[in-house]
């Protein structure tokens, strides 16, 4: 049976969804309170007006209606029915109605009732809201009526005025437009807010997401950059630290296994060379004497004995190779002591003081004064400074220039002795940098591609690393970074 497919809906449009909606709410909520209090005020306002208008009439017709002068009440009420007030009434002493204007003449049912009543206090009103049509038009209405009385005469009478309402509820309704324009603005900057405020959650969450597909996919190397303070924050640090240890672990882990392949090729050359050794160079050994023997006889010519020097130089030159190949193949322990690593250059440099000067080679070194010393074989570090500085010979031409520096960085938590070897000849093409610590690997028209791939291996065997520097211009730079003796 089919799953039915769920609607997927983002973590964005949710927030701009139920922020939006509350913002709705609350504005509504607000708008409408404002609205009923608008309306509370504007009925009291005009409650108050209708019960001040019909007192003051009442007091400015007392003395007609104590002398009964009902002429003068009717021209007193024709002249004030104007504005929003839409009639008056004047009732006597017995709540008869005397005076009114002729646009309430016709509804008898308000004329001829009286709102008081007897035996009320003077002081009392009365009110009532009413709806009627006047000038074929419905009014709403607010009827009040009070009595017209002096303290030391008593009550002479009432009167009750009917004031339109329509200019207050016009009022109301431009109120309601404002509020209605206040509410859709707050609607669209609500709208607006939700937006940023959802964008502002959700993008480092986007981050992660796609920090978490990137991983998936076996990128490690790109952090996720997010500078806030908050919980988001927190996680996308806690995030990057987790990449950072998994790309620390995936390279301690490239480096095990490429330090098992190396140990199986050396195993697998180790045995070769045994091989090598015991088939070749004992039948080589019984040539050679023989070839020496014959070189030794008189009466050869000259281009006999030539040739058999250059089949002794090849031979001189296989015995090199074995020996060289056994050399990188036996493991060897070392013999360790505490070396200043100066010494060990200045060592090396003296034994190709020589061949340098003969290509006037210019060799410039700088160690710093605080470098520590390190525990070493001297031998065999000298074997690499030596390794070295004979390719640097090999790719100079005459003039040239070698740098050697020695100081310390931090690695690791450790503290390492770092020597920089650096020459201005040619360089080493792109191409051939992530090989040149293989066996066998050569870019030179002689050579057996073993002396970098033994410089690595006795490198290795110090705790330490060897690798192609980066250096500004032409030219090529080696770096080896030896744990210091207070590391160890």
């Amino acid at each position: 049976m089919k799953r039915p497919v769920k609607l997927k809906i983002s973590i964005y449009t949710r927030l701009v969804f139920w922020t939006t909606l509350l913002l709705v709410l609350l504005f509504g909520a607000v708008l409408f309170v404002i609205q009923i209090r608008e309306a509370k005020i504007l009925q009291d306002e005009t409650k108050a007006r209708a019960l001040l208008q019909a007192q003051y009439m009442a007091d400015a017709n007392l003395q007609n209606l104590s002398l009964q002068d009902w002429q003068a009440v009717q021209r007193y009420v024709d002249s004030h029915s104007i504005g929003d007030l839409a009639y008056i009434v004047v009732y006597n002493r017995a709540g008869q109605p005397e005076a009114s204007n002729p646009l309430i003449r016709s509804h008898s049912e308000i004329v001829s009732a009286s709102l008081l009543e007897d035996g009320m206090p003077p002081e009392e009103s009365a009110s009532v809201l009413r709806r009627l049509v006047l000038r074929d038009e419905p009014v709403r209405l607010l009827e009040v009526e009070v009595f017209a009385y002096s303290p030391a005469a008593g009550r002479w009478g009432s009167v009750k005025i009917g004031l339109s309402l329509e200019s207050m509820y016009a009022k109301l309704r431009e109120i309601q437009k404002v509020l209605l324009f206040i509410g859709i603005g707050g609607f669209l900057i609500g709208i607006a807010g939700a937006a940023i405020l959802a964008r502002r959650i959700t993008r480092p969450i986007h981050r992660l997401v796609d920090g978490t597909v990137r991983i998936a996919h076996g990128d490690l190397s790109q952090a996720i950059v997010d500078t806030s303070r908050d919980e988001v924050g927190d996680l996308a640090r806690s995030f990057n630290d987790m990449t950072s240890q998994l790309l620390h672990a995936r390279e301690k882990m490239d480096d095990a296994n490429r330090r098992l392949v190396q140990h199986e090729k050396l195993a697998s050359i180790g045995r070769m060379a045994a091989t090598i050794a015991h088939e070749i160079r004992n039948p080589l050994t019984s040539v050679k004497l023989n070839v020496q023997k014959i070189a030794e006889e008189e009466g050869f010519a000259e281009t006999v004995k030539a040739h058999l020097g250059l089949t002794l130089e090849g031979i001189d030159q296989i015995e090199r190779f074995i020996k060289e190949l056994l050399n990188f193949t036996r493991v060897q322990e070392l013999s360790l002591e505490r070396w200043p690593v100066e010494q060990i250059v200045d060592e090396s440099l003296k034994m190709v003081k020589e061949t340098l000067a003969q290509k006037k080679i210019v060799v410039e070194k700088a160690c710093a004064p605080d470098v520590p010393a390190i525990l070493a074989d001297a031998d065999k570090l000298r074997q690499v400074f030596l390794n070295l500085l004979r390719n640097a010979h090999e790719a100079l031409g005459s003039g040239g220039k070698i740098s050697i520096a020695c100081d310390t960085v931090a690695e690791g938590g450790r503290t390492m002795v770092r020597v920089r070897i650096a020459d201005n000849g040619p360089g080493i093409a792109e191409k051939d940098r992530p090989n040149i610590f293989e066996p066998f690997y050569t870019t030179k028209a002689s050579g057996f591609g073993l002396g970098l791939a033994n410089a690595r291996k006795i490198v290795e065997q110090h705790s330490g690393t060897i690798a192609v520097g980066k250096k500004r211009g032409r030219g090529s730079a080696f770096v080896i970074l030896i744990p210091a003796e207070e590391a160890t």
